[in-house]
């Protein structure tokens, strides 16, 4: 994680530490300045988060729309739509992979 930089609801991060580490899941709400609650829609779903310390994520520079849009417009979010974008994030950071040759 970036010294001073804060997670925002919606955003994409990686996770770093614990039995999920190396996966992807997306903030769905921040609890203080170290807690956050994730879900990927799939392992973790939105009506059980993981507690996740912010050092132990990578902070992707990606909030999605979707997710906060309904995150405002109803409190919560589909795990089909926080499925569909970490999906959608991991198709985009393979083909970048690919690109170059990893």
């Amino acid at each position: 994680m970036k010294l001073g930089s804060s997670p925002q609801v919606g955003q994409i991060v990686r996770i770093l530490k614990g039995k999920d580490a190396g996966e992807a899941a997306v903030v769905i709400k921040v609890i203080d300045s170290r807690f956050v609650y994730i879900a990927d829609g799939d392992k973790r779903r939105f009506d059980a988060p993981k507690k996740k310390n912010i050092q132990h994520l990578e902070l992707i520079p990606f909030i999605s729309s979707e997710v906060v849009d309904s995150l405002e417009e109803t409190g919560r979010v589909t795990n089909g739509k926080l499925r569909f974008v970490v999906m959608k994030y991991g198709d985009s950071a393979g083909s970048s992979a690919n690109e170059r040759g990893d």
